[in-house]
Protein backbone atom coordinates (compact mmCIF):
# COMPACT_ATOMS: atom_id res chain seq x y z
CA UNK A 1 0.00 0.00 0.00
CA UNK A 2 1.75 3.55 -0.73
CA UNK A 3 2.38 6.08 1.95
CA UNK A 4 -0.69 8.31 1.76
CA UNK A 5 1.47 11.18 1.42
CA UNK A 6 2.78 9.92 -2.12
CA UNK A 7 -0.50 9.20 -3.27
CA UNK A 8 -1.80 11.42 -6.45
CA UNK A 9 -5.06 11.16 -5.68
CA UNK A 10 -4.24 13.01 -2.17
CA UNK A 11 -4.61 11.26 1.26
CA UNK A 12 -7.64 9.17 2.43
CA UNK A 13 -9.29 10.75 5.10
CA UNK A 14 -12.39 9.77 6.93
CA UNK A 15 -15.75 11.71 7.22
CA UNK A 16 -15.13 15.05 8.83
CA UNK A 17 -11.66 15.13 8.82
CA UNK A 18 -9.74 17.30 6.39
CA UNK A 19 -6.77 16.24 4.43
CA UNK A 20 -4.16 18.15 7.01
CA UNK A 21 -5.61 16.19 9.84
CA UNK A 22 -5.19 12.89 7.57
CA UNK A 23 -1.43 13.81 6.61
CA UNK A 24 -0.51 14.44 10.26
CA UNK A 25 -2.19 11.32 11.54
CA UNK A 26 -0.21 8.91 9.41
CA UNK A 27 2.94 10.64 9.62
CA UNK A 28 2.29 9.37 13.31
CA UNK A 29 1.82 6.01 12.77
CA UNK A 30 4.01 5.60 10.03
CA UNK A 31 7.36 4.30 12.34
CA UNK A 32 5.04 2.07 13.74
CA UNK A 33 3.85 0.81 10.05
CA UNK A 34 7.64 0.35 9.58
CA UNK A 35 9.02 -1.65 12.58
CA UNK A 36 6.23 -3.98 11.97
CA UNK A 37 7.50 -3.87 8.47
CA UNK A 38 10.91 -4.37 9.31
CA UNK A 39 10.36 -6.86 12.07
CA UNK A 40 8.76 -9.38 9.58
CA UNK A 41 10.93 -8.50 6.65
CA UNK A 42 14.29 -8.73 8.48
CA UNK A 43 17.68 -9.70 6.23
CA UNK A 44 19.50 -10.72 8.96
CA UNK A 45 21.99 -7.85 9.17
CA UNK A 46 25.58 -7.83 8.08
CA UNK A 47 26.64 -11.10 10.08
CA UNK A 48 24.78 -13.13 7.11
CA UNK A 49 26.44 -10.99 4.61
CA UNK A 50 29.97 -11.73 5.82
CA UNK A 51 28.95 -15.46 6.40
CA UNK A 52 27.66 -15.44 2.54
CA UNK A 53 31.20 -13.41 1.70
CA UNK A 54 33.06 -16.06 3.26
CA UNK A 55 31.11 -19.01 1.32
CA UNK A 56 32.01 -17.32 -1.63
CA UNK A 57 36.06 -16.83 -1.06
CA UNK A 58 35.99 -20.81 -0.14
CA UNK A 59 34.27 -22.19 -3.03
CA UNK A 60 36.29 -19.65 -5.35
CA UNK A 61 39.43 -21.15 -3.34
CA UNK A 62 38.12 -24.78 -3.76
CA UNK A 63 37.70 -24.24 -7.85
CA UNK A 64 41.23 -22.55 -7.87
CA UNK A 65 42.32 -25.60 -6.49
CA UNK A 66 41.37 -27.94 -9.14
CA UNK A 67 44.66 -26.41 -10.94
CA UNK A 68 47.18 -27.53 -7.97
CA UNK A 69 48.83 -30.28 -7.71
CA UNK A 70 46.68 -31.26 -4.38
CA UNK A 71 43.52 -32.39 -6.65
CA UNK A 72 43.17 -35.79 -6.63
CA UNK A 73 41.53 -36.80 -10.24
CA UNK A 74 44.30 -34.21 -12.71
CA UNK A 75 44.29 -37.56 -14.80
CA UNK A 76 40.28 -36.69 -15.09
CA UNK A 77 39.72 -33.15 -17.06
CA UNK A 78 36.04 -34.23 -16.62
CA UNK A 79 35.76 -34.16 -13.36
CA UNK A 80 37.44 -31.11 -12.45
CA UNK A 81 35.02 -29.29 -14.92
CA UNK A 82 31.98 -30.90 -13.56
CA UNK A 83 33.17 -29.78 -9.91
CA UNK A 84 34.15 -26.19 -11.30
CA UNK A 85 30.33 -25.77 -13.18
CA UNK A 86 28.94 -26.77 -9.47
CA UNK A 87 30.56 -24.40 -7.39
CA UNK A 88 30.13 -21.58 -10.33
CA UNK A 89 26.49 -22.63 -9.84
CA UNK A 90 26.55 -22.67 -6.03
CA UNK A 91 28.32 -19.34 -5.76
CA UNK A 92 25.64 -17.77 -8.59
CA UNK A 93 23.04 -19.01 -6.41
CA UNK A 94 24.22 -17.56 -3.54
CA UNK A 95 24.60 -13.83 -4.58
CA UNK A 96 21.28 -13.81 -6.55
CA UNK A 97 19.47 -14.91 -3.07
CA UNK A 98 21.44 -13.05 -0.53
CA UNK A 99 23.20 -9.90 -2.79
CA UNK A 100 19.74 -9.18 -5.06
CA UNK A 101 17.62 -10.15 -1.99
CA UNK A 102 15.42 -12.73 -4.05
CA UNK A 103 15.33 -14.87 -0.90
CA UNK A 104 12.97 -12.11 0.65
CA UNK A 105 11.27 -11.25 -2.21
CA UNK A 106 7.47 -12.93 -2.92
CA UNK A 107 6.28 -16.06 -4.32
CA UNK A 108 6.35 -14.26 -7.79
CA UNK A 109 9.58 -14.86 -8.14
CA UNK A 110 9.02 -18.47 -9.26
CA UNK A 111 6.41 -16.84 -11.89
CA UNK A 112 10.14 -15.21 -13.06
CA UNK A 113 12.43 -18.09 -12.75
CA UNK A 114 11.04 -21.27 -13.19
CA UNK A 115 9.78 -20.27 -17.00
CA UNK A 116 13.35 -18.50 -17.92
CA UNK A 117 15.33 -21.71 -16.11
CA UNK A 118 13.02 -24.12 -18.44
CA UNK A 119 13.52 -21.94 -21.38
CA UNK A 120 17.35 -22.30 -20.95
CA UNK A 121 17.40 -26.38 -20.45
CA UNK A 122 15.36 -26.08 -23.58
CA UNK A 123 17.60 -24.04 -25.79
CA UNK A 124 20.96 -26.08 -24.37
CA UNK A 125 18.76 -29.54 -25.62
CA UNK A 126 18.54 -28.03 -28.59
CA UNK A 127 21.90 -26.91 -29.42
CA UNK A 128 23.33 -30.58 -28.70
CA UNK A 129 23.02 -31.87 -31.99
CA UNK A 130 24.09 -28.78 -33.70
CA UNK A 131 26.87 -29.08 -31.74
CA UNK A 132 27.77 -32.56 -31.80
CA UNK A 133 26.93 -32.55 -36.05
CA UNK A 134 29.08 -30.14 -36.67
CA UNK A 135 31.65 -31.26 -38.77
CA UNK A 136 29.40 -33.79 -40.71
CA UNK A 137 28.92 -30.93 -43.27
CA UNK A 138 32.09 -29.27 -43.94
CA UNK A 139 33.84 -27.59 -47.12
CA UNK A 140 37.00 -29.03 -48.02
CA UNK A 141 39.19 -26.25 -47.28
CA UNK A 142 37.77 -26.26 -43.42
CA UNK A 143 38.22 -30.12 -43.29
CA UNK A 144 42.14 -29.95 -44.53
CA UNK A 145 42.55 -27.78 -41.19
CA UNK A 146 40.44 -29.40 -38.35
CA UNK A 147 42.04 -31.26 -35.38
CA UNK A 148 42.01 -34.99 -36.12
CA UNK A 149 42.25 -37.30 -33.42
CA UNK A 150 45.61 -38.34 -34.60
CA UNK A 151 46.67 -34.54 -34.08
CA UNK A 152 45.11 -34.45 -30.13
CA UNK A 153 47.19 -37.92 -29.40
CA UNK A 154 50.25 -36.47 -30.79
CA UNK A 155 49.69 -33.06 -28.71
CA UNK A 156 49.24 -35.03 -25.62
CA UNK A 157 52.26 -37.02 -26.24
CA UNK A 158 54.36 -33.84 -26.30
CA UNK A 159 52.55 -32.59 -23.26
CA UNK A 160 53.50 -35.94 -21.17
CA UNK A 161 57.45 -35.56 -22.63
CA UNK A 162 57.19 -32.13 -21.76
CA UNK A 163 56.39 -32.60 -18.46
CA UNK A 164 58.57 -35.59 -17.87
CA UNK A 165 61.97 -33.98 -19.07
CA UNK A 166 60.49 -30.37 -16.47
CA UNK A 167 60.86 -32.93 -14.09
Amino acid sequence: MSHPAHDPHGPVTRPGETADQALEYSAAHDHVAENAHGDEHGHGGVGKYLLVFLALCGLTTMSFLTYSPAWPWRDQPQVGWAFMMAVSCTKALLVVLFFMHVLWEANWKYVLTIPAAMMAIFLAIMLIPDIGMRNRMVSQERALHMARASDVKLLEKAAEAAADAAH
